[in-house]
């Protein structure tokens, strides 16, 4: 690990004002941490934001489902609000990683880090999601942009994810047994603008299905998702799945998501 600073701001302002430069924030740390110890990730600073109040609170209202950035997993997983008003979100927290980086890892520090093949992701994309950060507030199908890219501008924080409530949803993933990052991880949601599905670890980015969910818009049923072809084109491949694996499964998790929530 190269040497850096660690600051422990105590408000929002402090430590807005202590990520200037070659500065990066520091929220769960599963994977900043892991990547600077390996040398693959180098910042001169670290601000940590656990100290910061105002980060770590679970709302539900008229808007949705507002959850604050740095909300560990496990909360998200066994929060009464999440189950209660969104369970598909509280199941896609209780499967991400082990118990310890469930404990540890953040929804603010996943969405910022936007691995390739990270859960969260979907959820924001299937549901419509709304990022909320220092400045602005952040469509969720504006906040993704590439391989571990976001619209954030440097210095730029999470501080809470509003998700509207779904008429109905759920999340399934084909996960590397090793890791439980997702080959192949989709979010189905139906609501009141029609239906949405979000696909995680196939391609550098996050990204929704379009021909998928047209039928699925015409009728919400494991069926119609099982008949869509999903090309091969743009998918990874890699020594876990070929692409064309990958194009396979999507239907198919897709249709399994689809019988999951019609089951909830």
């Amino acid at each position: 690990m190269y040497p850096f600073e660690y600051h422990l701001p105590l408000s929002q302002s402090a430590a807005l004002a202590a990520c200037q430069g070659d500065s990066r924030y520091l929220a769960g740390g599963q994977s900043l941490v892991q990547a600077m110890k390996l040398r693959m990730s180098a910042s001169e600073r670290l601000v940590d934001l656990r100290a910061v109040p105002g980060l770590d609170t679970i709302a539900c209202d008229h808007d949705g489902l507002t959850i604050g950035a740095m909300v560990r997993h496990s909360q998200v997983a066994h929060s009464p609000l999440v189950q209660e008003h969104l369970p598909a979100l509280a199941e896609l927290a209780a499967g991400i990683g082990d118990p310890m980086v469930r404990s540890m890892g953040t929804l603010g520090g996943a969405l910022a880090n936007a691995d390739p093949a990270a859960c969260y992701p979907a959820a924001v994309l299937g549901l419509g999601a709304t990022v909320h950060t220092s400045s602005r507030s952040i469509a969720g199908d504006a906040f993704f942009t590439g391989l571990y890219g976001t619209a954030l501008e440097p210095g730029e924080l999470i501080t809470a994810v509003t998700f509207p409530l779904p008429l109905r949803a759920a999340y399934v993933k084909f996960k590397q047994p090793a890791s439980r990052f997702a080959l192949v991880g989709v979010f189905v949601a139906q609501g009141g603008d029609g239906v949405r599905v979000a696909v995680t670890g196939a391609k550098d980015c996050v990204f929704r299905v379009a021909e998928i969910e047209a039928a699925l818009g015409r009728q919400f049923a494991a069926g119609a998702a099982k008949s869509c072809a999903v090309s091969a084109q743009g998918l990874l491949s890699d020594l876990h799945a070929s692409a064309a694996y990958r194009a396979a499964m999507i239907p198919v998790l897709t249709a399994r998501a689809v019988s999951a929530a019609c089951a909830r």
